[in-house]
């Protein structure tokens, strides 16, 4: 064992060894490595789902470091006072940690670099959770790109890190500071019961995610471009919650990918601009950080958009709206923590336009049960549907979910998969939502199917009169 000091690895959405440029520079020091997760107010402040799958993450990857000779800190508290604490009770000269770009994060992390080189530690953030640094991205004229198209023109050509492989060691300390136990922080608290049952839908840590990556390469992506949009095919990667995590690179999925295209996968060219898309979720967030809060497009601050906690939100939020792609959703979501892509157009669009409500009650909804909650995507996927987001075409674009079904679910598929209520013999799937919805939504799947909440011609027509009655206003 080495005597130098050792030098902290500060995980955060990072849980991964491969492609991650924090802890191979940390390990590149030569000095013993100690890697701490931090529990601070950011973390606490997450939703039911996100923070139970951020516990499984942990848990999981504790065992991997173990098995790398390694062990995993883990401390409650304030970033600074916590790392201060670990420098002084490790005589740490270096902390190394993975950027993150929210405006949050930056705040904090910023602090954090300040006062450390302040009292002489070394304090050094990396990349690794996007392809591109967001400042690093420009048009022309040297500004922030505001549409995705030529953003993705612009980066589709530039080189990106290679892979790193993942350590072959990682020196260890001759003493370890404490740590708290996982169990004591109760991560899964607020999923109440639904916790046994979304945790049977998670594939948990990097192993897992890479075999995810391999699979679809090999199986999925040469159909990927034509079956994407069916939530009834098992066509996509799934890397979703693995990518929120860290539990893989977005660099990896962006070079097999390219291999697979240079190799004639011929959906390979979409999964990679998918991947670029959540880069320009992170690139707007950078750039316009007021997309998390309120809309990205000024015009549309004042729009008439209801906050209320009305029966028609709760008959959303429970999957009982009375229309099959939106309930199938719904149920989808509650079950797994998940939703495919074009469901989630359906009932973003089902609940800014058929319902008049305010797109940040589904972020909200949405940030308290994804397991692969990430903050760039789901508000910039929100105000995209909603239409006061970054998109050409915004408000006339209204989804009819009953037009959606016939056409990406035409056999029905999807909807039997997520919906108990009319079948003599529902599938498992379609009954875990209610193992896993609160007692209090008091449903059962012999009750009948809801009925629609709503006419779909007569909250077209509301939307659309609001939204030409708003830019007359405006």
């Amino acid at each position: 064992m080495s005597s130098r000091s050792p030098v902290i690895w500060w995980i955060r959405r990072d849980l991964r060894l491969a492609d991650n440029p924090a802890l191979t520079a940390a390990v590149n020091t030569g000095a013993p490595v100690i890697p701490v997760y931090i529990l601070d107010a950011q973390d606490e402040a997450l939703g039911a789902a996100p923070k139970f799958r951020l516990g499984l993450g942990l848990e999981h990857f504790s065992g991997v470091l173990e098995k790398a000779g390694s062990r995993l800190i883990l401390r409650r508290g304030g970033a600074l006072e916590v790392l201060r604490e670990l420098i002084s009770e490790t005589g740490a000269g270096a902390v190394h940690w993975s950027r993150l770009y929210d405006p949050q994060a930056i705040a904090r992390d910023t602090e954090v670099k300040q006062q450390l080189k302040a009292q002489g530690a070394a304090a050094r953030s990396h990349g690794g959770r996007l392809l591109f640094e967001p400042w690093s991205v420009e048009t022309k004229t040297g500004g922030m790109y505001k549409v995705f198209t030529p953003f993705w023109k612009s980066v589709r050509v530039r080189d990106v890190d290679s892979l790193r492989p993942a350590p072959s060691e990682i020196p260890a300390p001759d003493t370890w500071p404490a740590s708290e136990e996982i169990s004591d922080w109760k991560m899964g608290a607020a999923m109440r019961r639904g916790a046994d049952v979304v945790a049977r839908y998670c594939r948990v840590g990097e192993a897992a995610a890479q075999d995810r990556l391999d699979e679809f390469l090999e199986d999925k992506v040469s159909a990927y471009k034509e079956c994407r949009d069916f939530p009834g095919e098992d066509a996509t990667s799934g890397l979703s919650e693995n990518l929120a995590w860290g539990e893989i690179s977005p660099h990896r999925l962006w070079h097999l990918g390219r291999a697979a295209m240079e190799q004639g996968g011929s959906g390979a060219e979409t999964f990679l601009k998918e991947v670029v898309w959540r880069e320009f979720a992170y690139h707007l967030v950078y750039h316009s950080p007021h997309i998390l809060t309120e809309s990205w497009r000024q015009e549309w601050r004042d729009f008439p958009w209801s906050h209320e906690d009305t029966p028609q939100f709760q008959a959303w939020q429970r999957g009982q709206t009375g229309y099959g792609f939106v309930d199938a959703a719904m149920r989808e979501l509650y079950v797994t923590g998940k939703m495919h892509n074009r469901a989630r157009m359906i009932v973003a669009s089902f609940l800014t336009k058929h319902l008049m409500i305010h797109w940040k009650c589904g972020m909200d909804w949405f940030a308290d049960t994804l397991v692969d909650w990430d903050p760039a995507a789901n508000a910039m996927g929100w105000q995209w549907v909603a239409g006061s987001g970054p998109d050409a075409a915004p408000f006339f674009r209204v989804f009819n979910p009953s037009g959606q079904l016939d056409k990406f679910d035409p056999s029905g598929v999807y909807t039997r998969r997520w919906i108990a209520e009319g079948q003599g013999q529902p599938p498992r799937s379609a009954l875990d939502f209610f193992d896993a919805a609160p007692r209090s939504w008091n449903l059962a799947p012999d009750m009948p199917r809801a009925n629609p909440v709503i006419s779909l011609q007569a909250g077209r027509d509301r939307a659309l009169a609001a939204y030409h009655e708003s830019r007359e206003n405006g």
